[in-house]
């Protein structure tokens, strides 16, 4: 590993830890709706949007109201986005000439809802079918309302763990407008001036077309970039203005600018777990699992360098070594600007979080790179992850094994000094099994019709196999990447995925409200001689260990049939 790629590792996660103690208490006085240097602004916005819309603010909700305001609300985004995108020729900053790709009512459909879930799967080049107005008031709106509502379920989540026999985990409305004021709309607006300031384009002229030295045209789209950029990446949305996303060098035109979107992801969902300590006030639980999921971290930055920086070494005579002079590794589908570490760092961070951002290829990854990222999914958004999403998949996986441990030394698991029964068990194991129950069939279903083997354009076999299982993977998690040599815009696909991404939306967050619910109801106990210590080393390894070991029983199979077999066969 090149000493450019350690150094820019260390300093990502350097950043990220020093940074994850102030956001988390920040957080944690937002929603605790404490006193903040922002109340000056915020505080009156949010009072005159309470007055709008006859929200009460001190009126909490039960779980099922809860969920059901947070899926009749990502409902009406989905259909205010759906009918922007069918009428957007009617819509101001259509360029006929440009925007020649249309989008069908599947496709509409499968946009519509890969925004309002966070995923921005997209299965469109952006620059050739979407308006200035559909990008900023559809898709740029709805990673605002969809990040925003995603962090309000995390912080209802954490507030039912922290509470004692209560039937509230509090207001949506609430948790909702502040998530926007305090944490987004704030943090969009700085991380937008750097931006900008490092050349991303943020303005509504019509596409430029040059002439090139070979007398050819070339039309050069423009837009509002920066705006669009900064927020899929702080919301944890990753839906990208351009067809490259962050390969294109009005997204991410310098390294710095690299760094800066791979802060933006993975911060707010790191320091969740420092408000989660807060809230529940045992700060060493929220630095545990702040530990497991940096070691999580690492070890995929580790593997993934590795195998992308070996190459492939069936090809006879290459140098893969890195030097002054050539990057080394394999630098298909890879940036020049970034090399074997931007690009790793990326791909790694995106593939840990809700985001599909990728600055490079997945589908030109060796098979062994290309599956750490798709295991990093199939962990279920534990390392980071989505903007609240992250934060109680982690806690879910340490419920679980607070059972084991208790199934091992014959005690009732308790976690936070809240007994694991019967009902939390049961709503649990359905929140572990989602994924595998649909993940699988879907992909089997793809790969056996013809109409699921139709989207193999470029690749067939396990690579083939691969690209589908990394499909709905990443659609259920949320995530939005995708192997690129797969065409998915067909109405099978733009369906299925779409299903897919609706499972791993509200099939996983309603689960997590339930089981704040039936904690939120309890009231804790004192920890005795007996109950085990769930901020310590030995509970991190068994919490490390468990999430490795359902991942293998879950998808191991899937795995071998795929990347594991082409890594058999080729070599690579």
């Amino acid at each position: 590993m090149d000493l450019y790629s350690v150094l820019q590792y260390v300093l990502f996660v350097a950043i990220v830890t020093i940074l994850v103690k102030p956001l988390g208490g920040y957080m944690e006085r937002v929603f605790s709706r404490k006193r903040t240097f922002l109340d000056r602004l915020c505080l009156p916005v949010e009072r005159l949007i309470y007055r709008l819309t006859m929200v009460n603010p001190d009126v909490e909700m039960t779980f099922k109201q809860y969920a059901t305001c947070f899926v009749l609300f990502s409902l009406a985004g989905t259909l205010l986005l759906y009918a922007i995108l069918r009428m957007q020729h009617f819509l101001p900053w259509y360029f006929p000439r440009y925007h020649t790709t249309p989008l069908s009512p599947d496709l509409a459909a499968n946009t519509a809802i890969s925004f309002s879930t966070t995923t921005t799967w997209q299965a469109y080049a952006g620059e050739n079918t979407m308006s200035y107005f559909s990008q900023m008031v559809g898709l740029c709106a709805q990673n605002f309302l969809a990040g925003a509502a995603g962090l309000a379920v995390g912080i209802a989540f954490i507030r039912g763990l922290a509470r004692q026999v209560s039937d509230t985990l509090g207001n949506f409305w609430v948790d909702l407008t502040r998530a926007l004021l305090w944490v987004l709309l704030p943090g969009a607006l700085l991380g937008a001036l750097l931006l900008v300031g490092q050349g991303v384009p943020m303005n509504f002229r019509p596409y430029s077309v040059a002439t090139t030295v070979e007398r050819a045209q070339q039309v050069i789209p423009q837009g509002p970039v920066a705006a669009l950029e900064i927020i899929k990446n702080l919301g944890t949305n990753g839906g990208g203005f351009f067809n490259a996303n962050g390969a294109h060098p009005y997204e991410n035109p310098t390294p710095l600018t690299n760094f800066i979107e791979m802060l933006a992801i993975a911060l707010l969902p790191a320091a969740l777990t420092n408000t989660f300590g807060r809230m529940v006030g045992q700060p060493r639980q929220g630095w545990l699992l702040y530990c497991v999921m940096l070691l999580l971290f690492g070890c995929g930055l580790v593997f993934v360098h590795h195998f992308e920086q070996r190459g492939d070494r069936q090809l006879a005579g290459v140098d893969f070594r890195h030097s002054r002079v050539q990057s080394g590794g394999n630098m298909e589908g890879k940036e020049l600007r970034f090399g074997i570490g931007g690009s790793t760092l990326t791909a790694v961070v995106t593939s840990n979080t809700a985001t599909g951002s990728y600055n490079s290829m997945d589908d030109s990854y060796t098979s062994l790179g290309g599956m750490i990222l798709l295991v990093n999914m199939l962990l279920g958004e534990v390392v980071f992850g989505g903007l609240g999403t992250g934060l109680y998949s982690m806690v879910m996986a340490a419920a679980i094994a607070v059972f084991l441990a208790g199934l091992m030394v014959g005690r009732t698991p308790e976690y936070l000094g809240k007994k694991i029964g019967s009902a939390e068990n049961k709503t649990i194991m359905l929140y572990a099994l989602a994924a595998p129950l649909f993940v699988l069939p879907l992909t089997a279903i793809a790969v056996s019709t013809r109409l699921g083997l139709s989207g193999l354009t470029t690749n067939t076999g396990p690579h083939g196999f691969t690209a589908i299982l990394f499909a709905y993977t990443s659609c259920l998690a949320n995530n939005g990447q995708n192997f690129a040599g797969m065409s998915v815009n067909t109405p099978f696909y733009n369906l299925t995925t779409a299903f897919a991404m609706m499972v791993g939306r509200f099939g996983l967050a309603i689960p997590a409200l339930a089981l704040a619910a039936l904690l939120g109801r309890q009231k804790s106990t004192p920890s005795s001689s007996g109950t085990l210590p769930t901020h310590s080393f030995s509970f991190g390894v068994l919490l490390t260990t468990c999430l490795i070991t359902i991942v293998a029983l879950s998808y191991l199979p899937a795995l071998a049939l795929g990347p594991v077999l082409e890594r058999l066969l080729f070599g690579r």
